[in-house]
């Protein structure tokens, strides 16, 4: 098994696909030498370093959500176990990179089957951070949709029994939803229900989103109108309208290779154009990780009190 390989639904399942049909697979890979394919060599060390920086800022951000009483609320409990699911893709990556360069240095010597159940593990890990990942950005923007427009109803709508509720579904759910990919993972509806969580956890997020600023732009006209302060207003809803844009497009940049990745392989797994999309994997593994160290920096470090406890406890005063 390849260390550097990241999400075993995509290795294993080519792999498998290619010793079955061997004969298929050489007559496309035939057709691609007219085809400039260069592979993305991405250093371990890159891997290492962005997952050690993503592992210690969403611990951080675990910390500070557990010290800071005023931080004990259903929306900051959500971005807490955003920030465990970051913390899964981090150790995932930290060990597997760490395995094969002492593996490939020759300081470690590990039989294949060590190897195999280590990799099922990490591949288990990296499923389960995948789906809650998913599960608690949505978690996040409903508990924003509600604030918004049942701003009164809030308090008895969103309770910490229900945020609770929702905590243990969403990771009981991940849990078994990796252990099923783990173990049929040869089969294409696998992949496939995968596809379309992603795509229906995006068109909700972004129907949320929409409305939200739809609002909002509403509401800053409403009080131009009021106020007569129209510069002022127009650049509190171009704020609102980037921070939205960012929230988005960085969840679109690092989720939508992989993914794209996945329905490739759904629906041309020989064709000689996917089979060169396919060695760009490792870079759609950097945007993941990288996905898993920017998160803390939107849903979390933006929050005043947040950053407050966060130099608190960088300057040790625990």
């Amino acid at each position: 098994m390849n260390f550097t390989t990241f999400n075993p639904l995509v290795v294993k399942h080519v792999a498998s696909e290619n010793n079955s049909d061997n004969a298929t697979s050489n007559a496309s890979y035939s057709n691609t030498t007219t085809l400039v394919c260069n592979k993305i060599i991405i250093p371990h060390e890159l891997f290492l370093t962005i997952g050690l920086l993503s592992l210690l800022e969403n611990i951080l951000v675990v910390l500070a959500i557990i010290k800071n009483r005023n931080l004990h609320s259903p929306m900051y409990y959500f971005i807490c176990c955003l920030a465990v699911s970051d913390i899964l893709v981090s150790v995932s990556n930290v060990v597997e990179t760490m395995f094969m360069l002492l593996i490939d240095q020759g300081v470690l010597v590990v039989t294949f089957n060590v190897i195999q159940n280590m990799d099922d593990i990490i591949d288990m890990m990296i499923c389960s951070s995948v789906v809650s990942s998913l599960s608690f950005l949505g978690a996040i923007t409903a508990d924003r949709y509600i604030t918004i427009f049942y701003a009164l109803r809030y308090h008895s709508i969103m309770t910490t029994q229900r945020a609770v509720a929702i905590i243990i579904a969403i990771w009981v759910a991940s849990t078994l939803s990796s252990t099923l990919f783990i173990t049929y993972y040869k089969n294409n509806a696998i992949i496939i229900c995968l596809i379309t969580f992603f795509l229906f956890m995006l068109i909700l997020m972004a129907t949320m989103y929409l409305h939200m600023f739809t609002l909002a732009h509403l509401h800053a006209k409403r009080i131009t109108a009021f106020y007569k302060n129209r510069r002022q207003n127009q650049a509190t809803s171009m704020k609102g309208a980037v921070t939205l844009l960012i929230l988005l497009g960085v969840f679109l940049i690092c989720w939508g290779p992989f993914f794209l990745h996945l329905t490739l392989i759904v629906t041309c797994p020989k064709n000689p154009h996917c089979l060169c999309f396919f060695n760009h994997f490792n870079l759609f593994l950097i945007l993941i990780i990288c996905n898993s160290f920017i998160d803390p920096i939107i849903y979390a470090f933006r929050s005043q009190e947040l950053r407050k406890t966060l130099k608190e406890l960088l300057l040790c005063s625990w």
